[in-house]
């Protein structure tokens, strides 16, 4: 059984990692989940949002009983200096809703998860009220399955909006699952012309995280698997 699971929000964050992974489909508690296979790592798309996030979360470790849980994908800056592609590892991850925190083994920095994409205004708000430096909608939630259950939580994120970058109006196109309605969003962004240009920014600056991210996550996710068997012996060999 894979060692490490790794939850992410689309399947467009992480496709250069996953496209040649073996895919199968699951179901858990009355919802269909796709999963990406590729030795000792498992790999969920769970969709946008925390519901989906947690609900995904959940799904993996009870299907997979993996040691670690990953939270990958796309975040955006809380200040002037993390630009386009940074990958970040926090130390620590907030939830905005309730302050709680959950702590990261290995990492620097925090990332604050916020319900909603957040503009400008509420980065910097963010920013005061935390002390963050990215934001994010589903590490929180991951890191509170994992919490419950003893699994242990990481979190990776790779910056695709600096920090004043104005998404265009999307929430809209995410439905109750978190999956985003890319049919009904083309339709309106086509009879809108004036986003055009912030659309261009949006998918360049999306591949650019995506190529980032994946190429750590390539570069990493063996060498933790590899190291949990030993991590799990010195466990039980402890008086």
């Amino acid at each position: 059984m894979p060692k490490i699971a790794v939850v992410a929000a689309m399947e467009r964050e992480v496709w250069p990692l996953v496209k040649t992974w073996r895919v199968s489909e699951r179901e858990y508690c009355g919802r269909s989940f796709r999963f990406f296979e590729d030795g000792e790592k498992v790999l969920v798309c769970g969709g946008i949002g925390a519901e989906p996030a947690r609900g995904a979360a959940e799904a993996v470790i009870a299907i997979y009983a993996p040691t670690m849980i990953y939270s990958v994908g796309f975040a955006g800056s809380l200040n002037t200096m993390l630009k386009v592609g940074a990958v970040i590892q926090p130390a620590e991850v907030i939830d905005a809703r309730d302050g709680s925190r959950v702590g990261v083994n290995g990492g620097t920095g925090l990332l604050v998860s916020f319900g909603s994409v957040a503009s400008p205004a509420q980065k910097a708000k963010l920013q005061e009220s935390f002390g963050a430096q990215a934001v994010d909608m589903e590490a929180a939630a991951v890191a509170r399955a994992a919490q419950l259950r003893g699994v242990e939580f990481r979190a990776v994120k790779s910056i695709s909006d600096e920090f004043d970058f104005l998404f265009p109006a999307t929430e809209q196109f995410v439905d109750s699952t978190g999956s985003f309605q890319q049919g009904r969003f083309a339709v309106y962004a086509a009879l809108r012309p004036w986003l055009w240009p912030k659309l261009r920014t949006l998918a360049v600056n999306s591949n650019l995280a995506s190529r980032a991210l994946c190429d750590w996550l390539a570069a990493s996710l063996d060498h933790m698997a590899n190291a949990a068997p030993e991590k799990n012996l010195e466990a039980m060999q402890r008086p």
